[in-house]
């Protein structure tokens, strides 16, 4: 081999992990146009241009160690825009780490091996990386900054719920009360179950008076502590804007769809479904007999002359309850529907619940959905969204449903925080 063989070698096979690198990444933000979201298509298209930057100084310079911090950045992304057991719709970034990783690994110990020098290149590629990465993160804090001095109502781009909805202390302060109820297990057995969730009472609560009421729903692995306990600073948030007049008082039950043992050696799908004899049967009655709402009786009759007064929300899986269980289960029982990072149900199912003879007449007051750009659930939110609006012509965009991607979240409270400050201005 000719001193110059093993430099021709590592030029050749460099050049062609930049093409495969390239060529993953241009199929990959393919996939992603075909959702039709600009923002979402030009932050992808972002991404891999910054992405193969890098790997075109690496291959140019012969200096494969820079494409070790793109492997990184590929393997951290696939943990936002994959999830193991259900979502691999960007798939071809967990390629692109493997393939980085090698280039950088192998061509490395190459160059030391064979003792190859790096080669002069151009700087203006890293320039070029380096803008869009600056650009990125001015962007961000300018408007993460704009929104926090936000002064104004729910807004669809939204990077950040108002400071003055968020920090600092006040008097006015709601309770949280814990609440044992007896249920059964509808999914498997019916054995009788107790359980427990969480009940919100706003500042000045009156038994005299009606309160609307909200049942919020965590998501997998999570329980009746997550949304108010857990992470707090949502019931920060209800305080203040009941205190400042920007919704008016109402209750809050966090309830939990897990069922002791059930569900483990099987999919959980079961537990979002039946989590509608529960809501109906056991839940409702247990908080509406307790606490004042607008229902006059805990009955069907009572709960279905008071559905307007009655709103269901959740989070991942407990967005799944919430269409399955909710929307689907128990439309004569409520009429305003948020759904936060998933949405899994069919055509059929819809057609055999909402849009049965005995229901395709009640009114939807609003269903309000939202994802992040980076959530696992958006490939798969977005036609199940699309999917419903289109079967469903009570559902009319603008008027009483909405459909929000959160720029620079992921599936995370982050994001469902400022889902939950803009659902609570949509509602009643």
């Amino acid at each position: 081999m000719t001193t110059k063989e093993p430099e021709v070698l590592s030029d050749r096979v460099s050049l062609g992990f930049f093409c495969v690198f390239t060529l993953l990444g241009w199929i990959q933000l393919t996939r992603y146009l075909t959702l039709a979201l600009a923002n979402m298509a030009l932050m992808i298209l972002l991404l891999e241009l910054l992405m193969c930057l890098v790997a075109y100084s690496a291959w140019s310079g012969r200096m494969p160690f820079l494409i070790l911090p793109v492997a990184i950045g590929c393997f951290v992304l696939n943990s936002f825009l994959n999830y193991g057991e259900t979502t691999h719709f960007a798939s071809f970034i967990v390629f692109q780490g493997v393939v980085a990783a090698v280039w950088a690994v192998a061509g490395t110990a190459w160059m030391i091996w064979k003792k190859i020098p790096v080669r002069k290149f151009s700087w203006l590629p890293l320039a070029a990386a380096l803008l869009i990465i600056c650009t990125v993160l001015v962007v961000w804090k300018a408007n993460n900054d704009r929104d926090k001095n936000w002064d104004g109502h729910a807004k669809r781009t939204l990077w950040a719920v108002p400071e003055k909805f968020d920090t600092g202390e006040i008097t006015e302060t709601g309770t949280l009360e814990e609440l044992v109820y007896e249920t059964k297990a509808y999914a498997t057995d019916g054995r009788p179950v107790t359980k427990r969730a969480l009940v919100y009472l706003p500042y000045g609560y009156d038994e005299t008076l009606k309160y609307n009421i909200l049942y919020l729903m965590h998501g997998t692995g999570d329980d009746e502590n997550y949304w108010l306990q857990t992470h707090r600073y949502n019931k920060v948030m209800l305080d203040r804007m009941i205190a400042q007049g920007e919704i008016e008082p109402l209750i809050v039950v966090t309830p939990t769809f897990y069922v002791e043992d059930d569900g483990k050696d099987s999919s959980l799908d079961i537990l979002t479904f039946s989590f509608r004899e529960e809501l109906r049967n056991d839940l409702m009655p247990a908080v509406e007999t307790k606490y004042s709402t607008w229902a006059e009786t805990a009955d069907d009759a009572g709960f279905a002359a008071s559905r307007d007064h009655r709103a269901f929300a959740g989070l991942s899986r407990g967005a799944v309850t919430t269409a399955n269980a909710a929307l689907c289960g128990s439309l004569d029982y409520i009429s305003w529907f948020g759904l936060f990072s998933s949405f899994r149900t069919t055509e059929e199912h819809l057609n055999e619940t909402i849009r049965s003879e005995a229901w395709q007449d009640l009114p939807i007051h609003y269903l309000y959905a939202t994802t992040g750009i980076f959530d696992f659930a958006t490939p798969y939110m977005v036609p199940g969204y699309r999917m419903l609006t289109d079967l469903e012509p009570r559902l009319r965009a603008g008027v009483n449903t909405s459909f929000d991607l959160f720029p620079m979240r992921y599936h995370s409270i982050g994001h469902w925080h400022l889902s939950l400050y803009n659902f609570l201005q949509k509602i009643f």
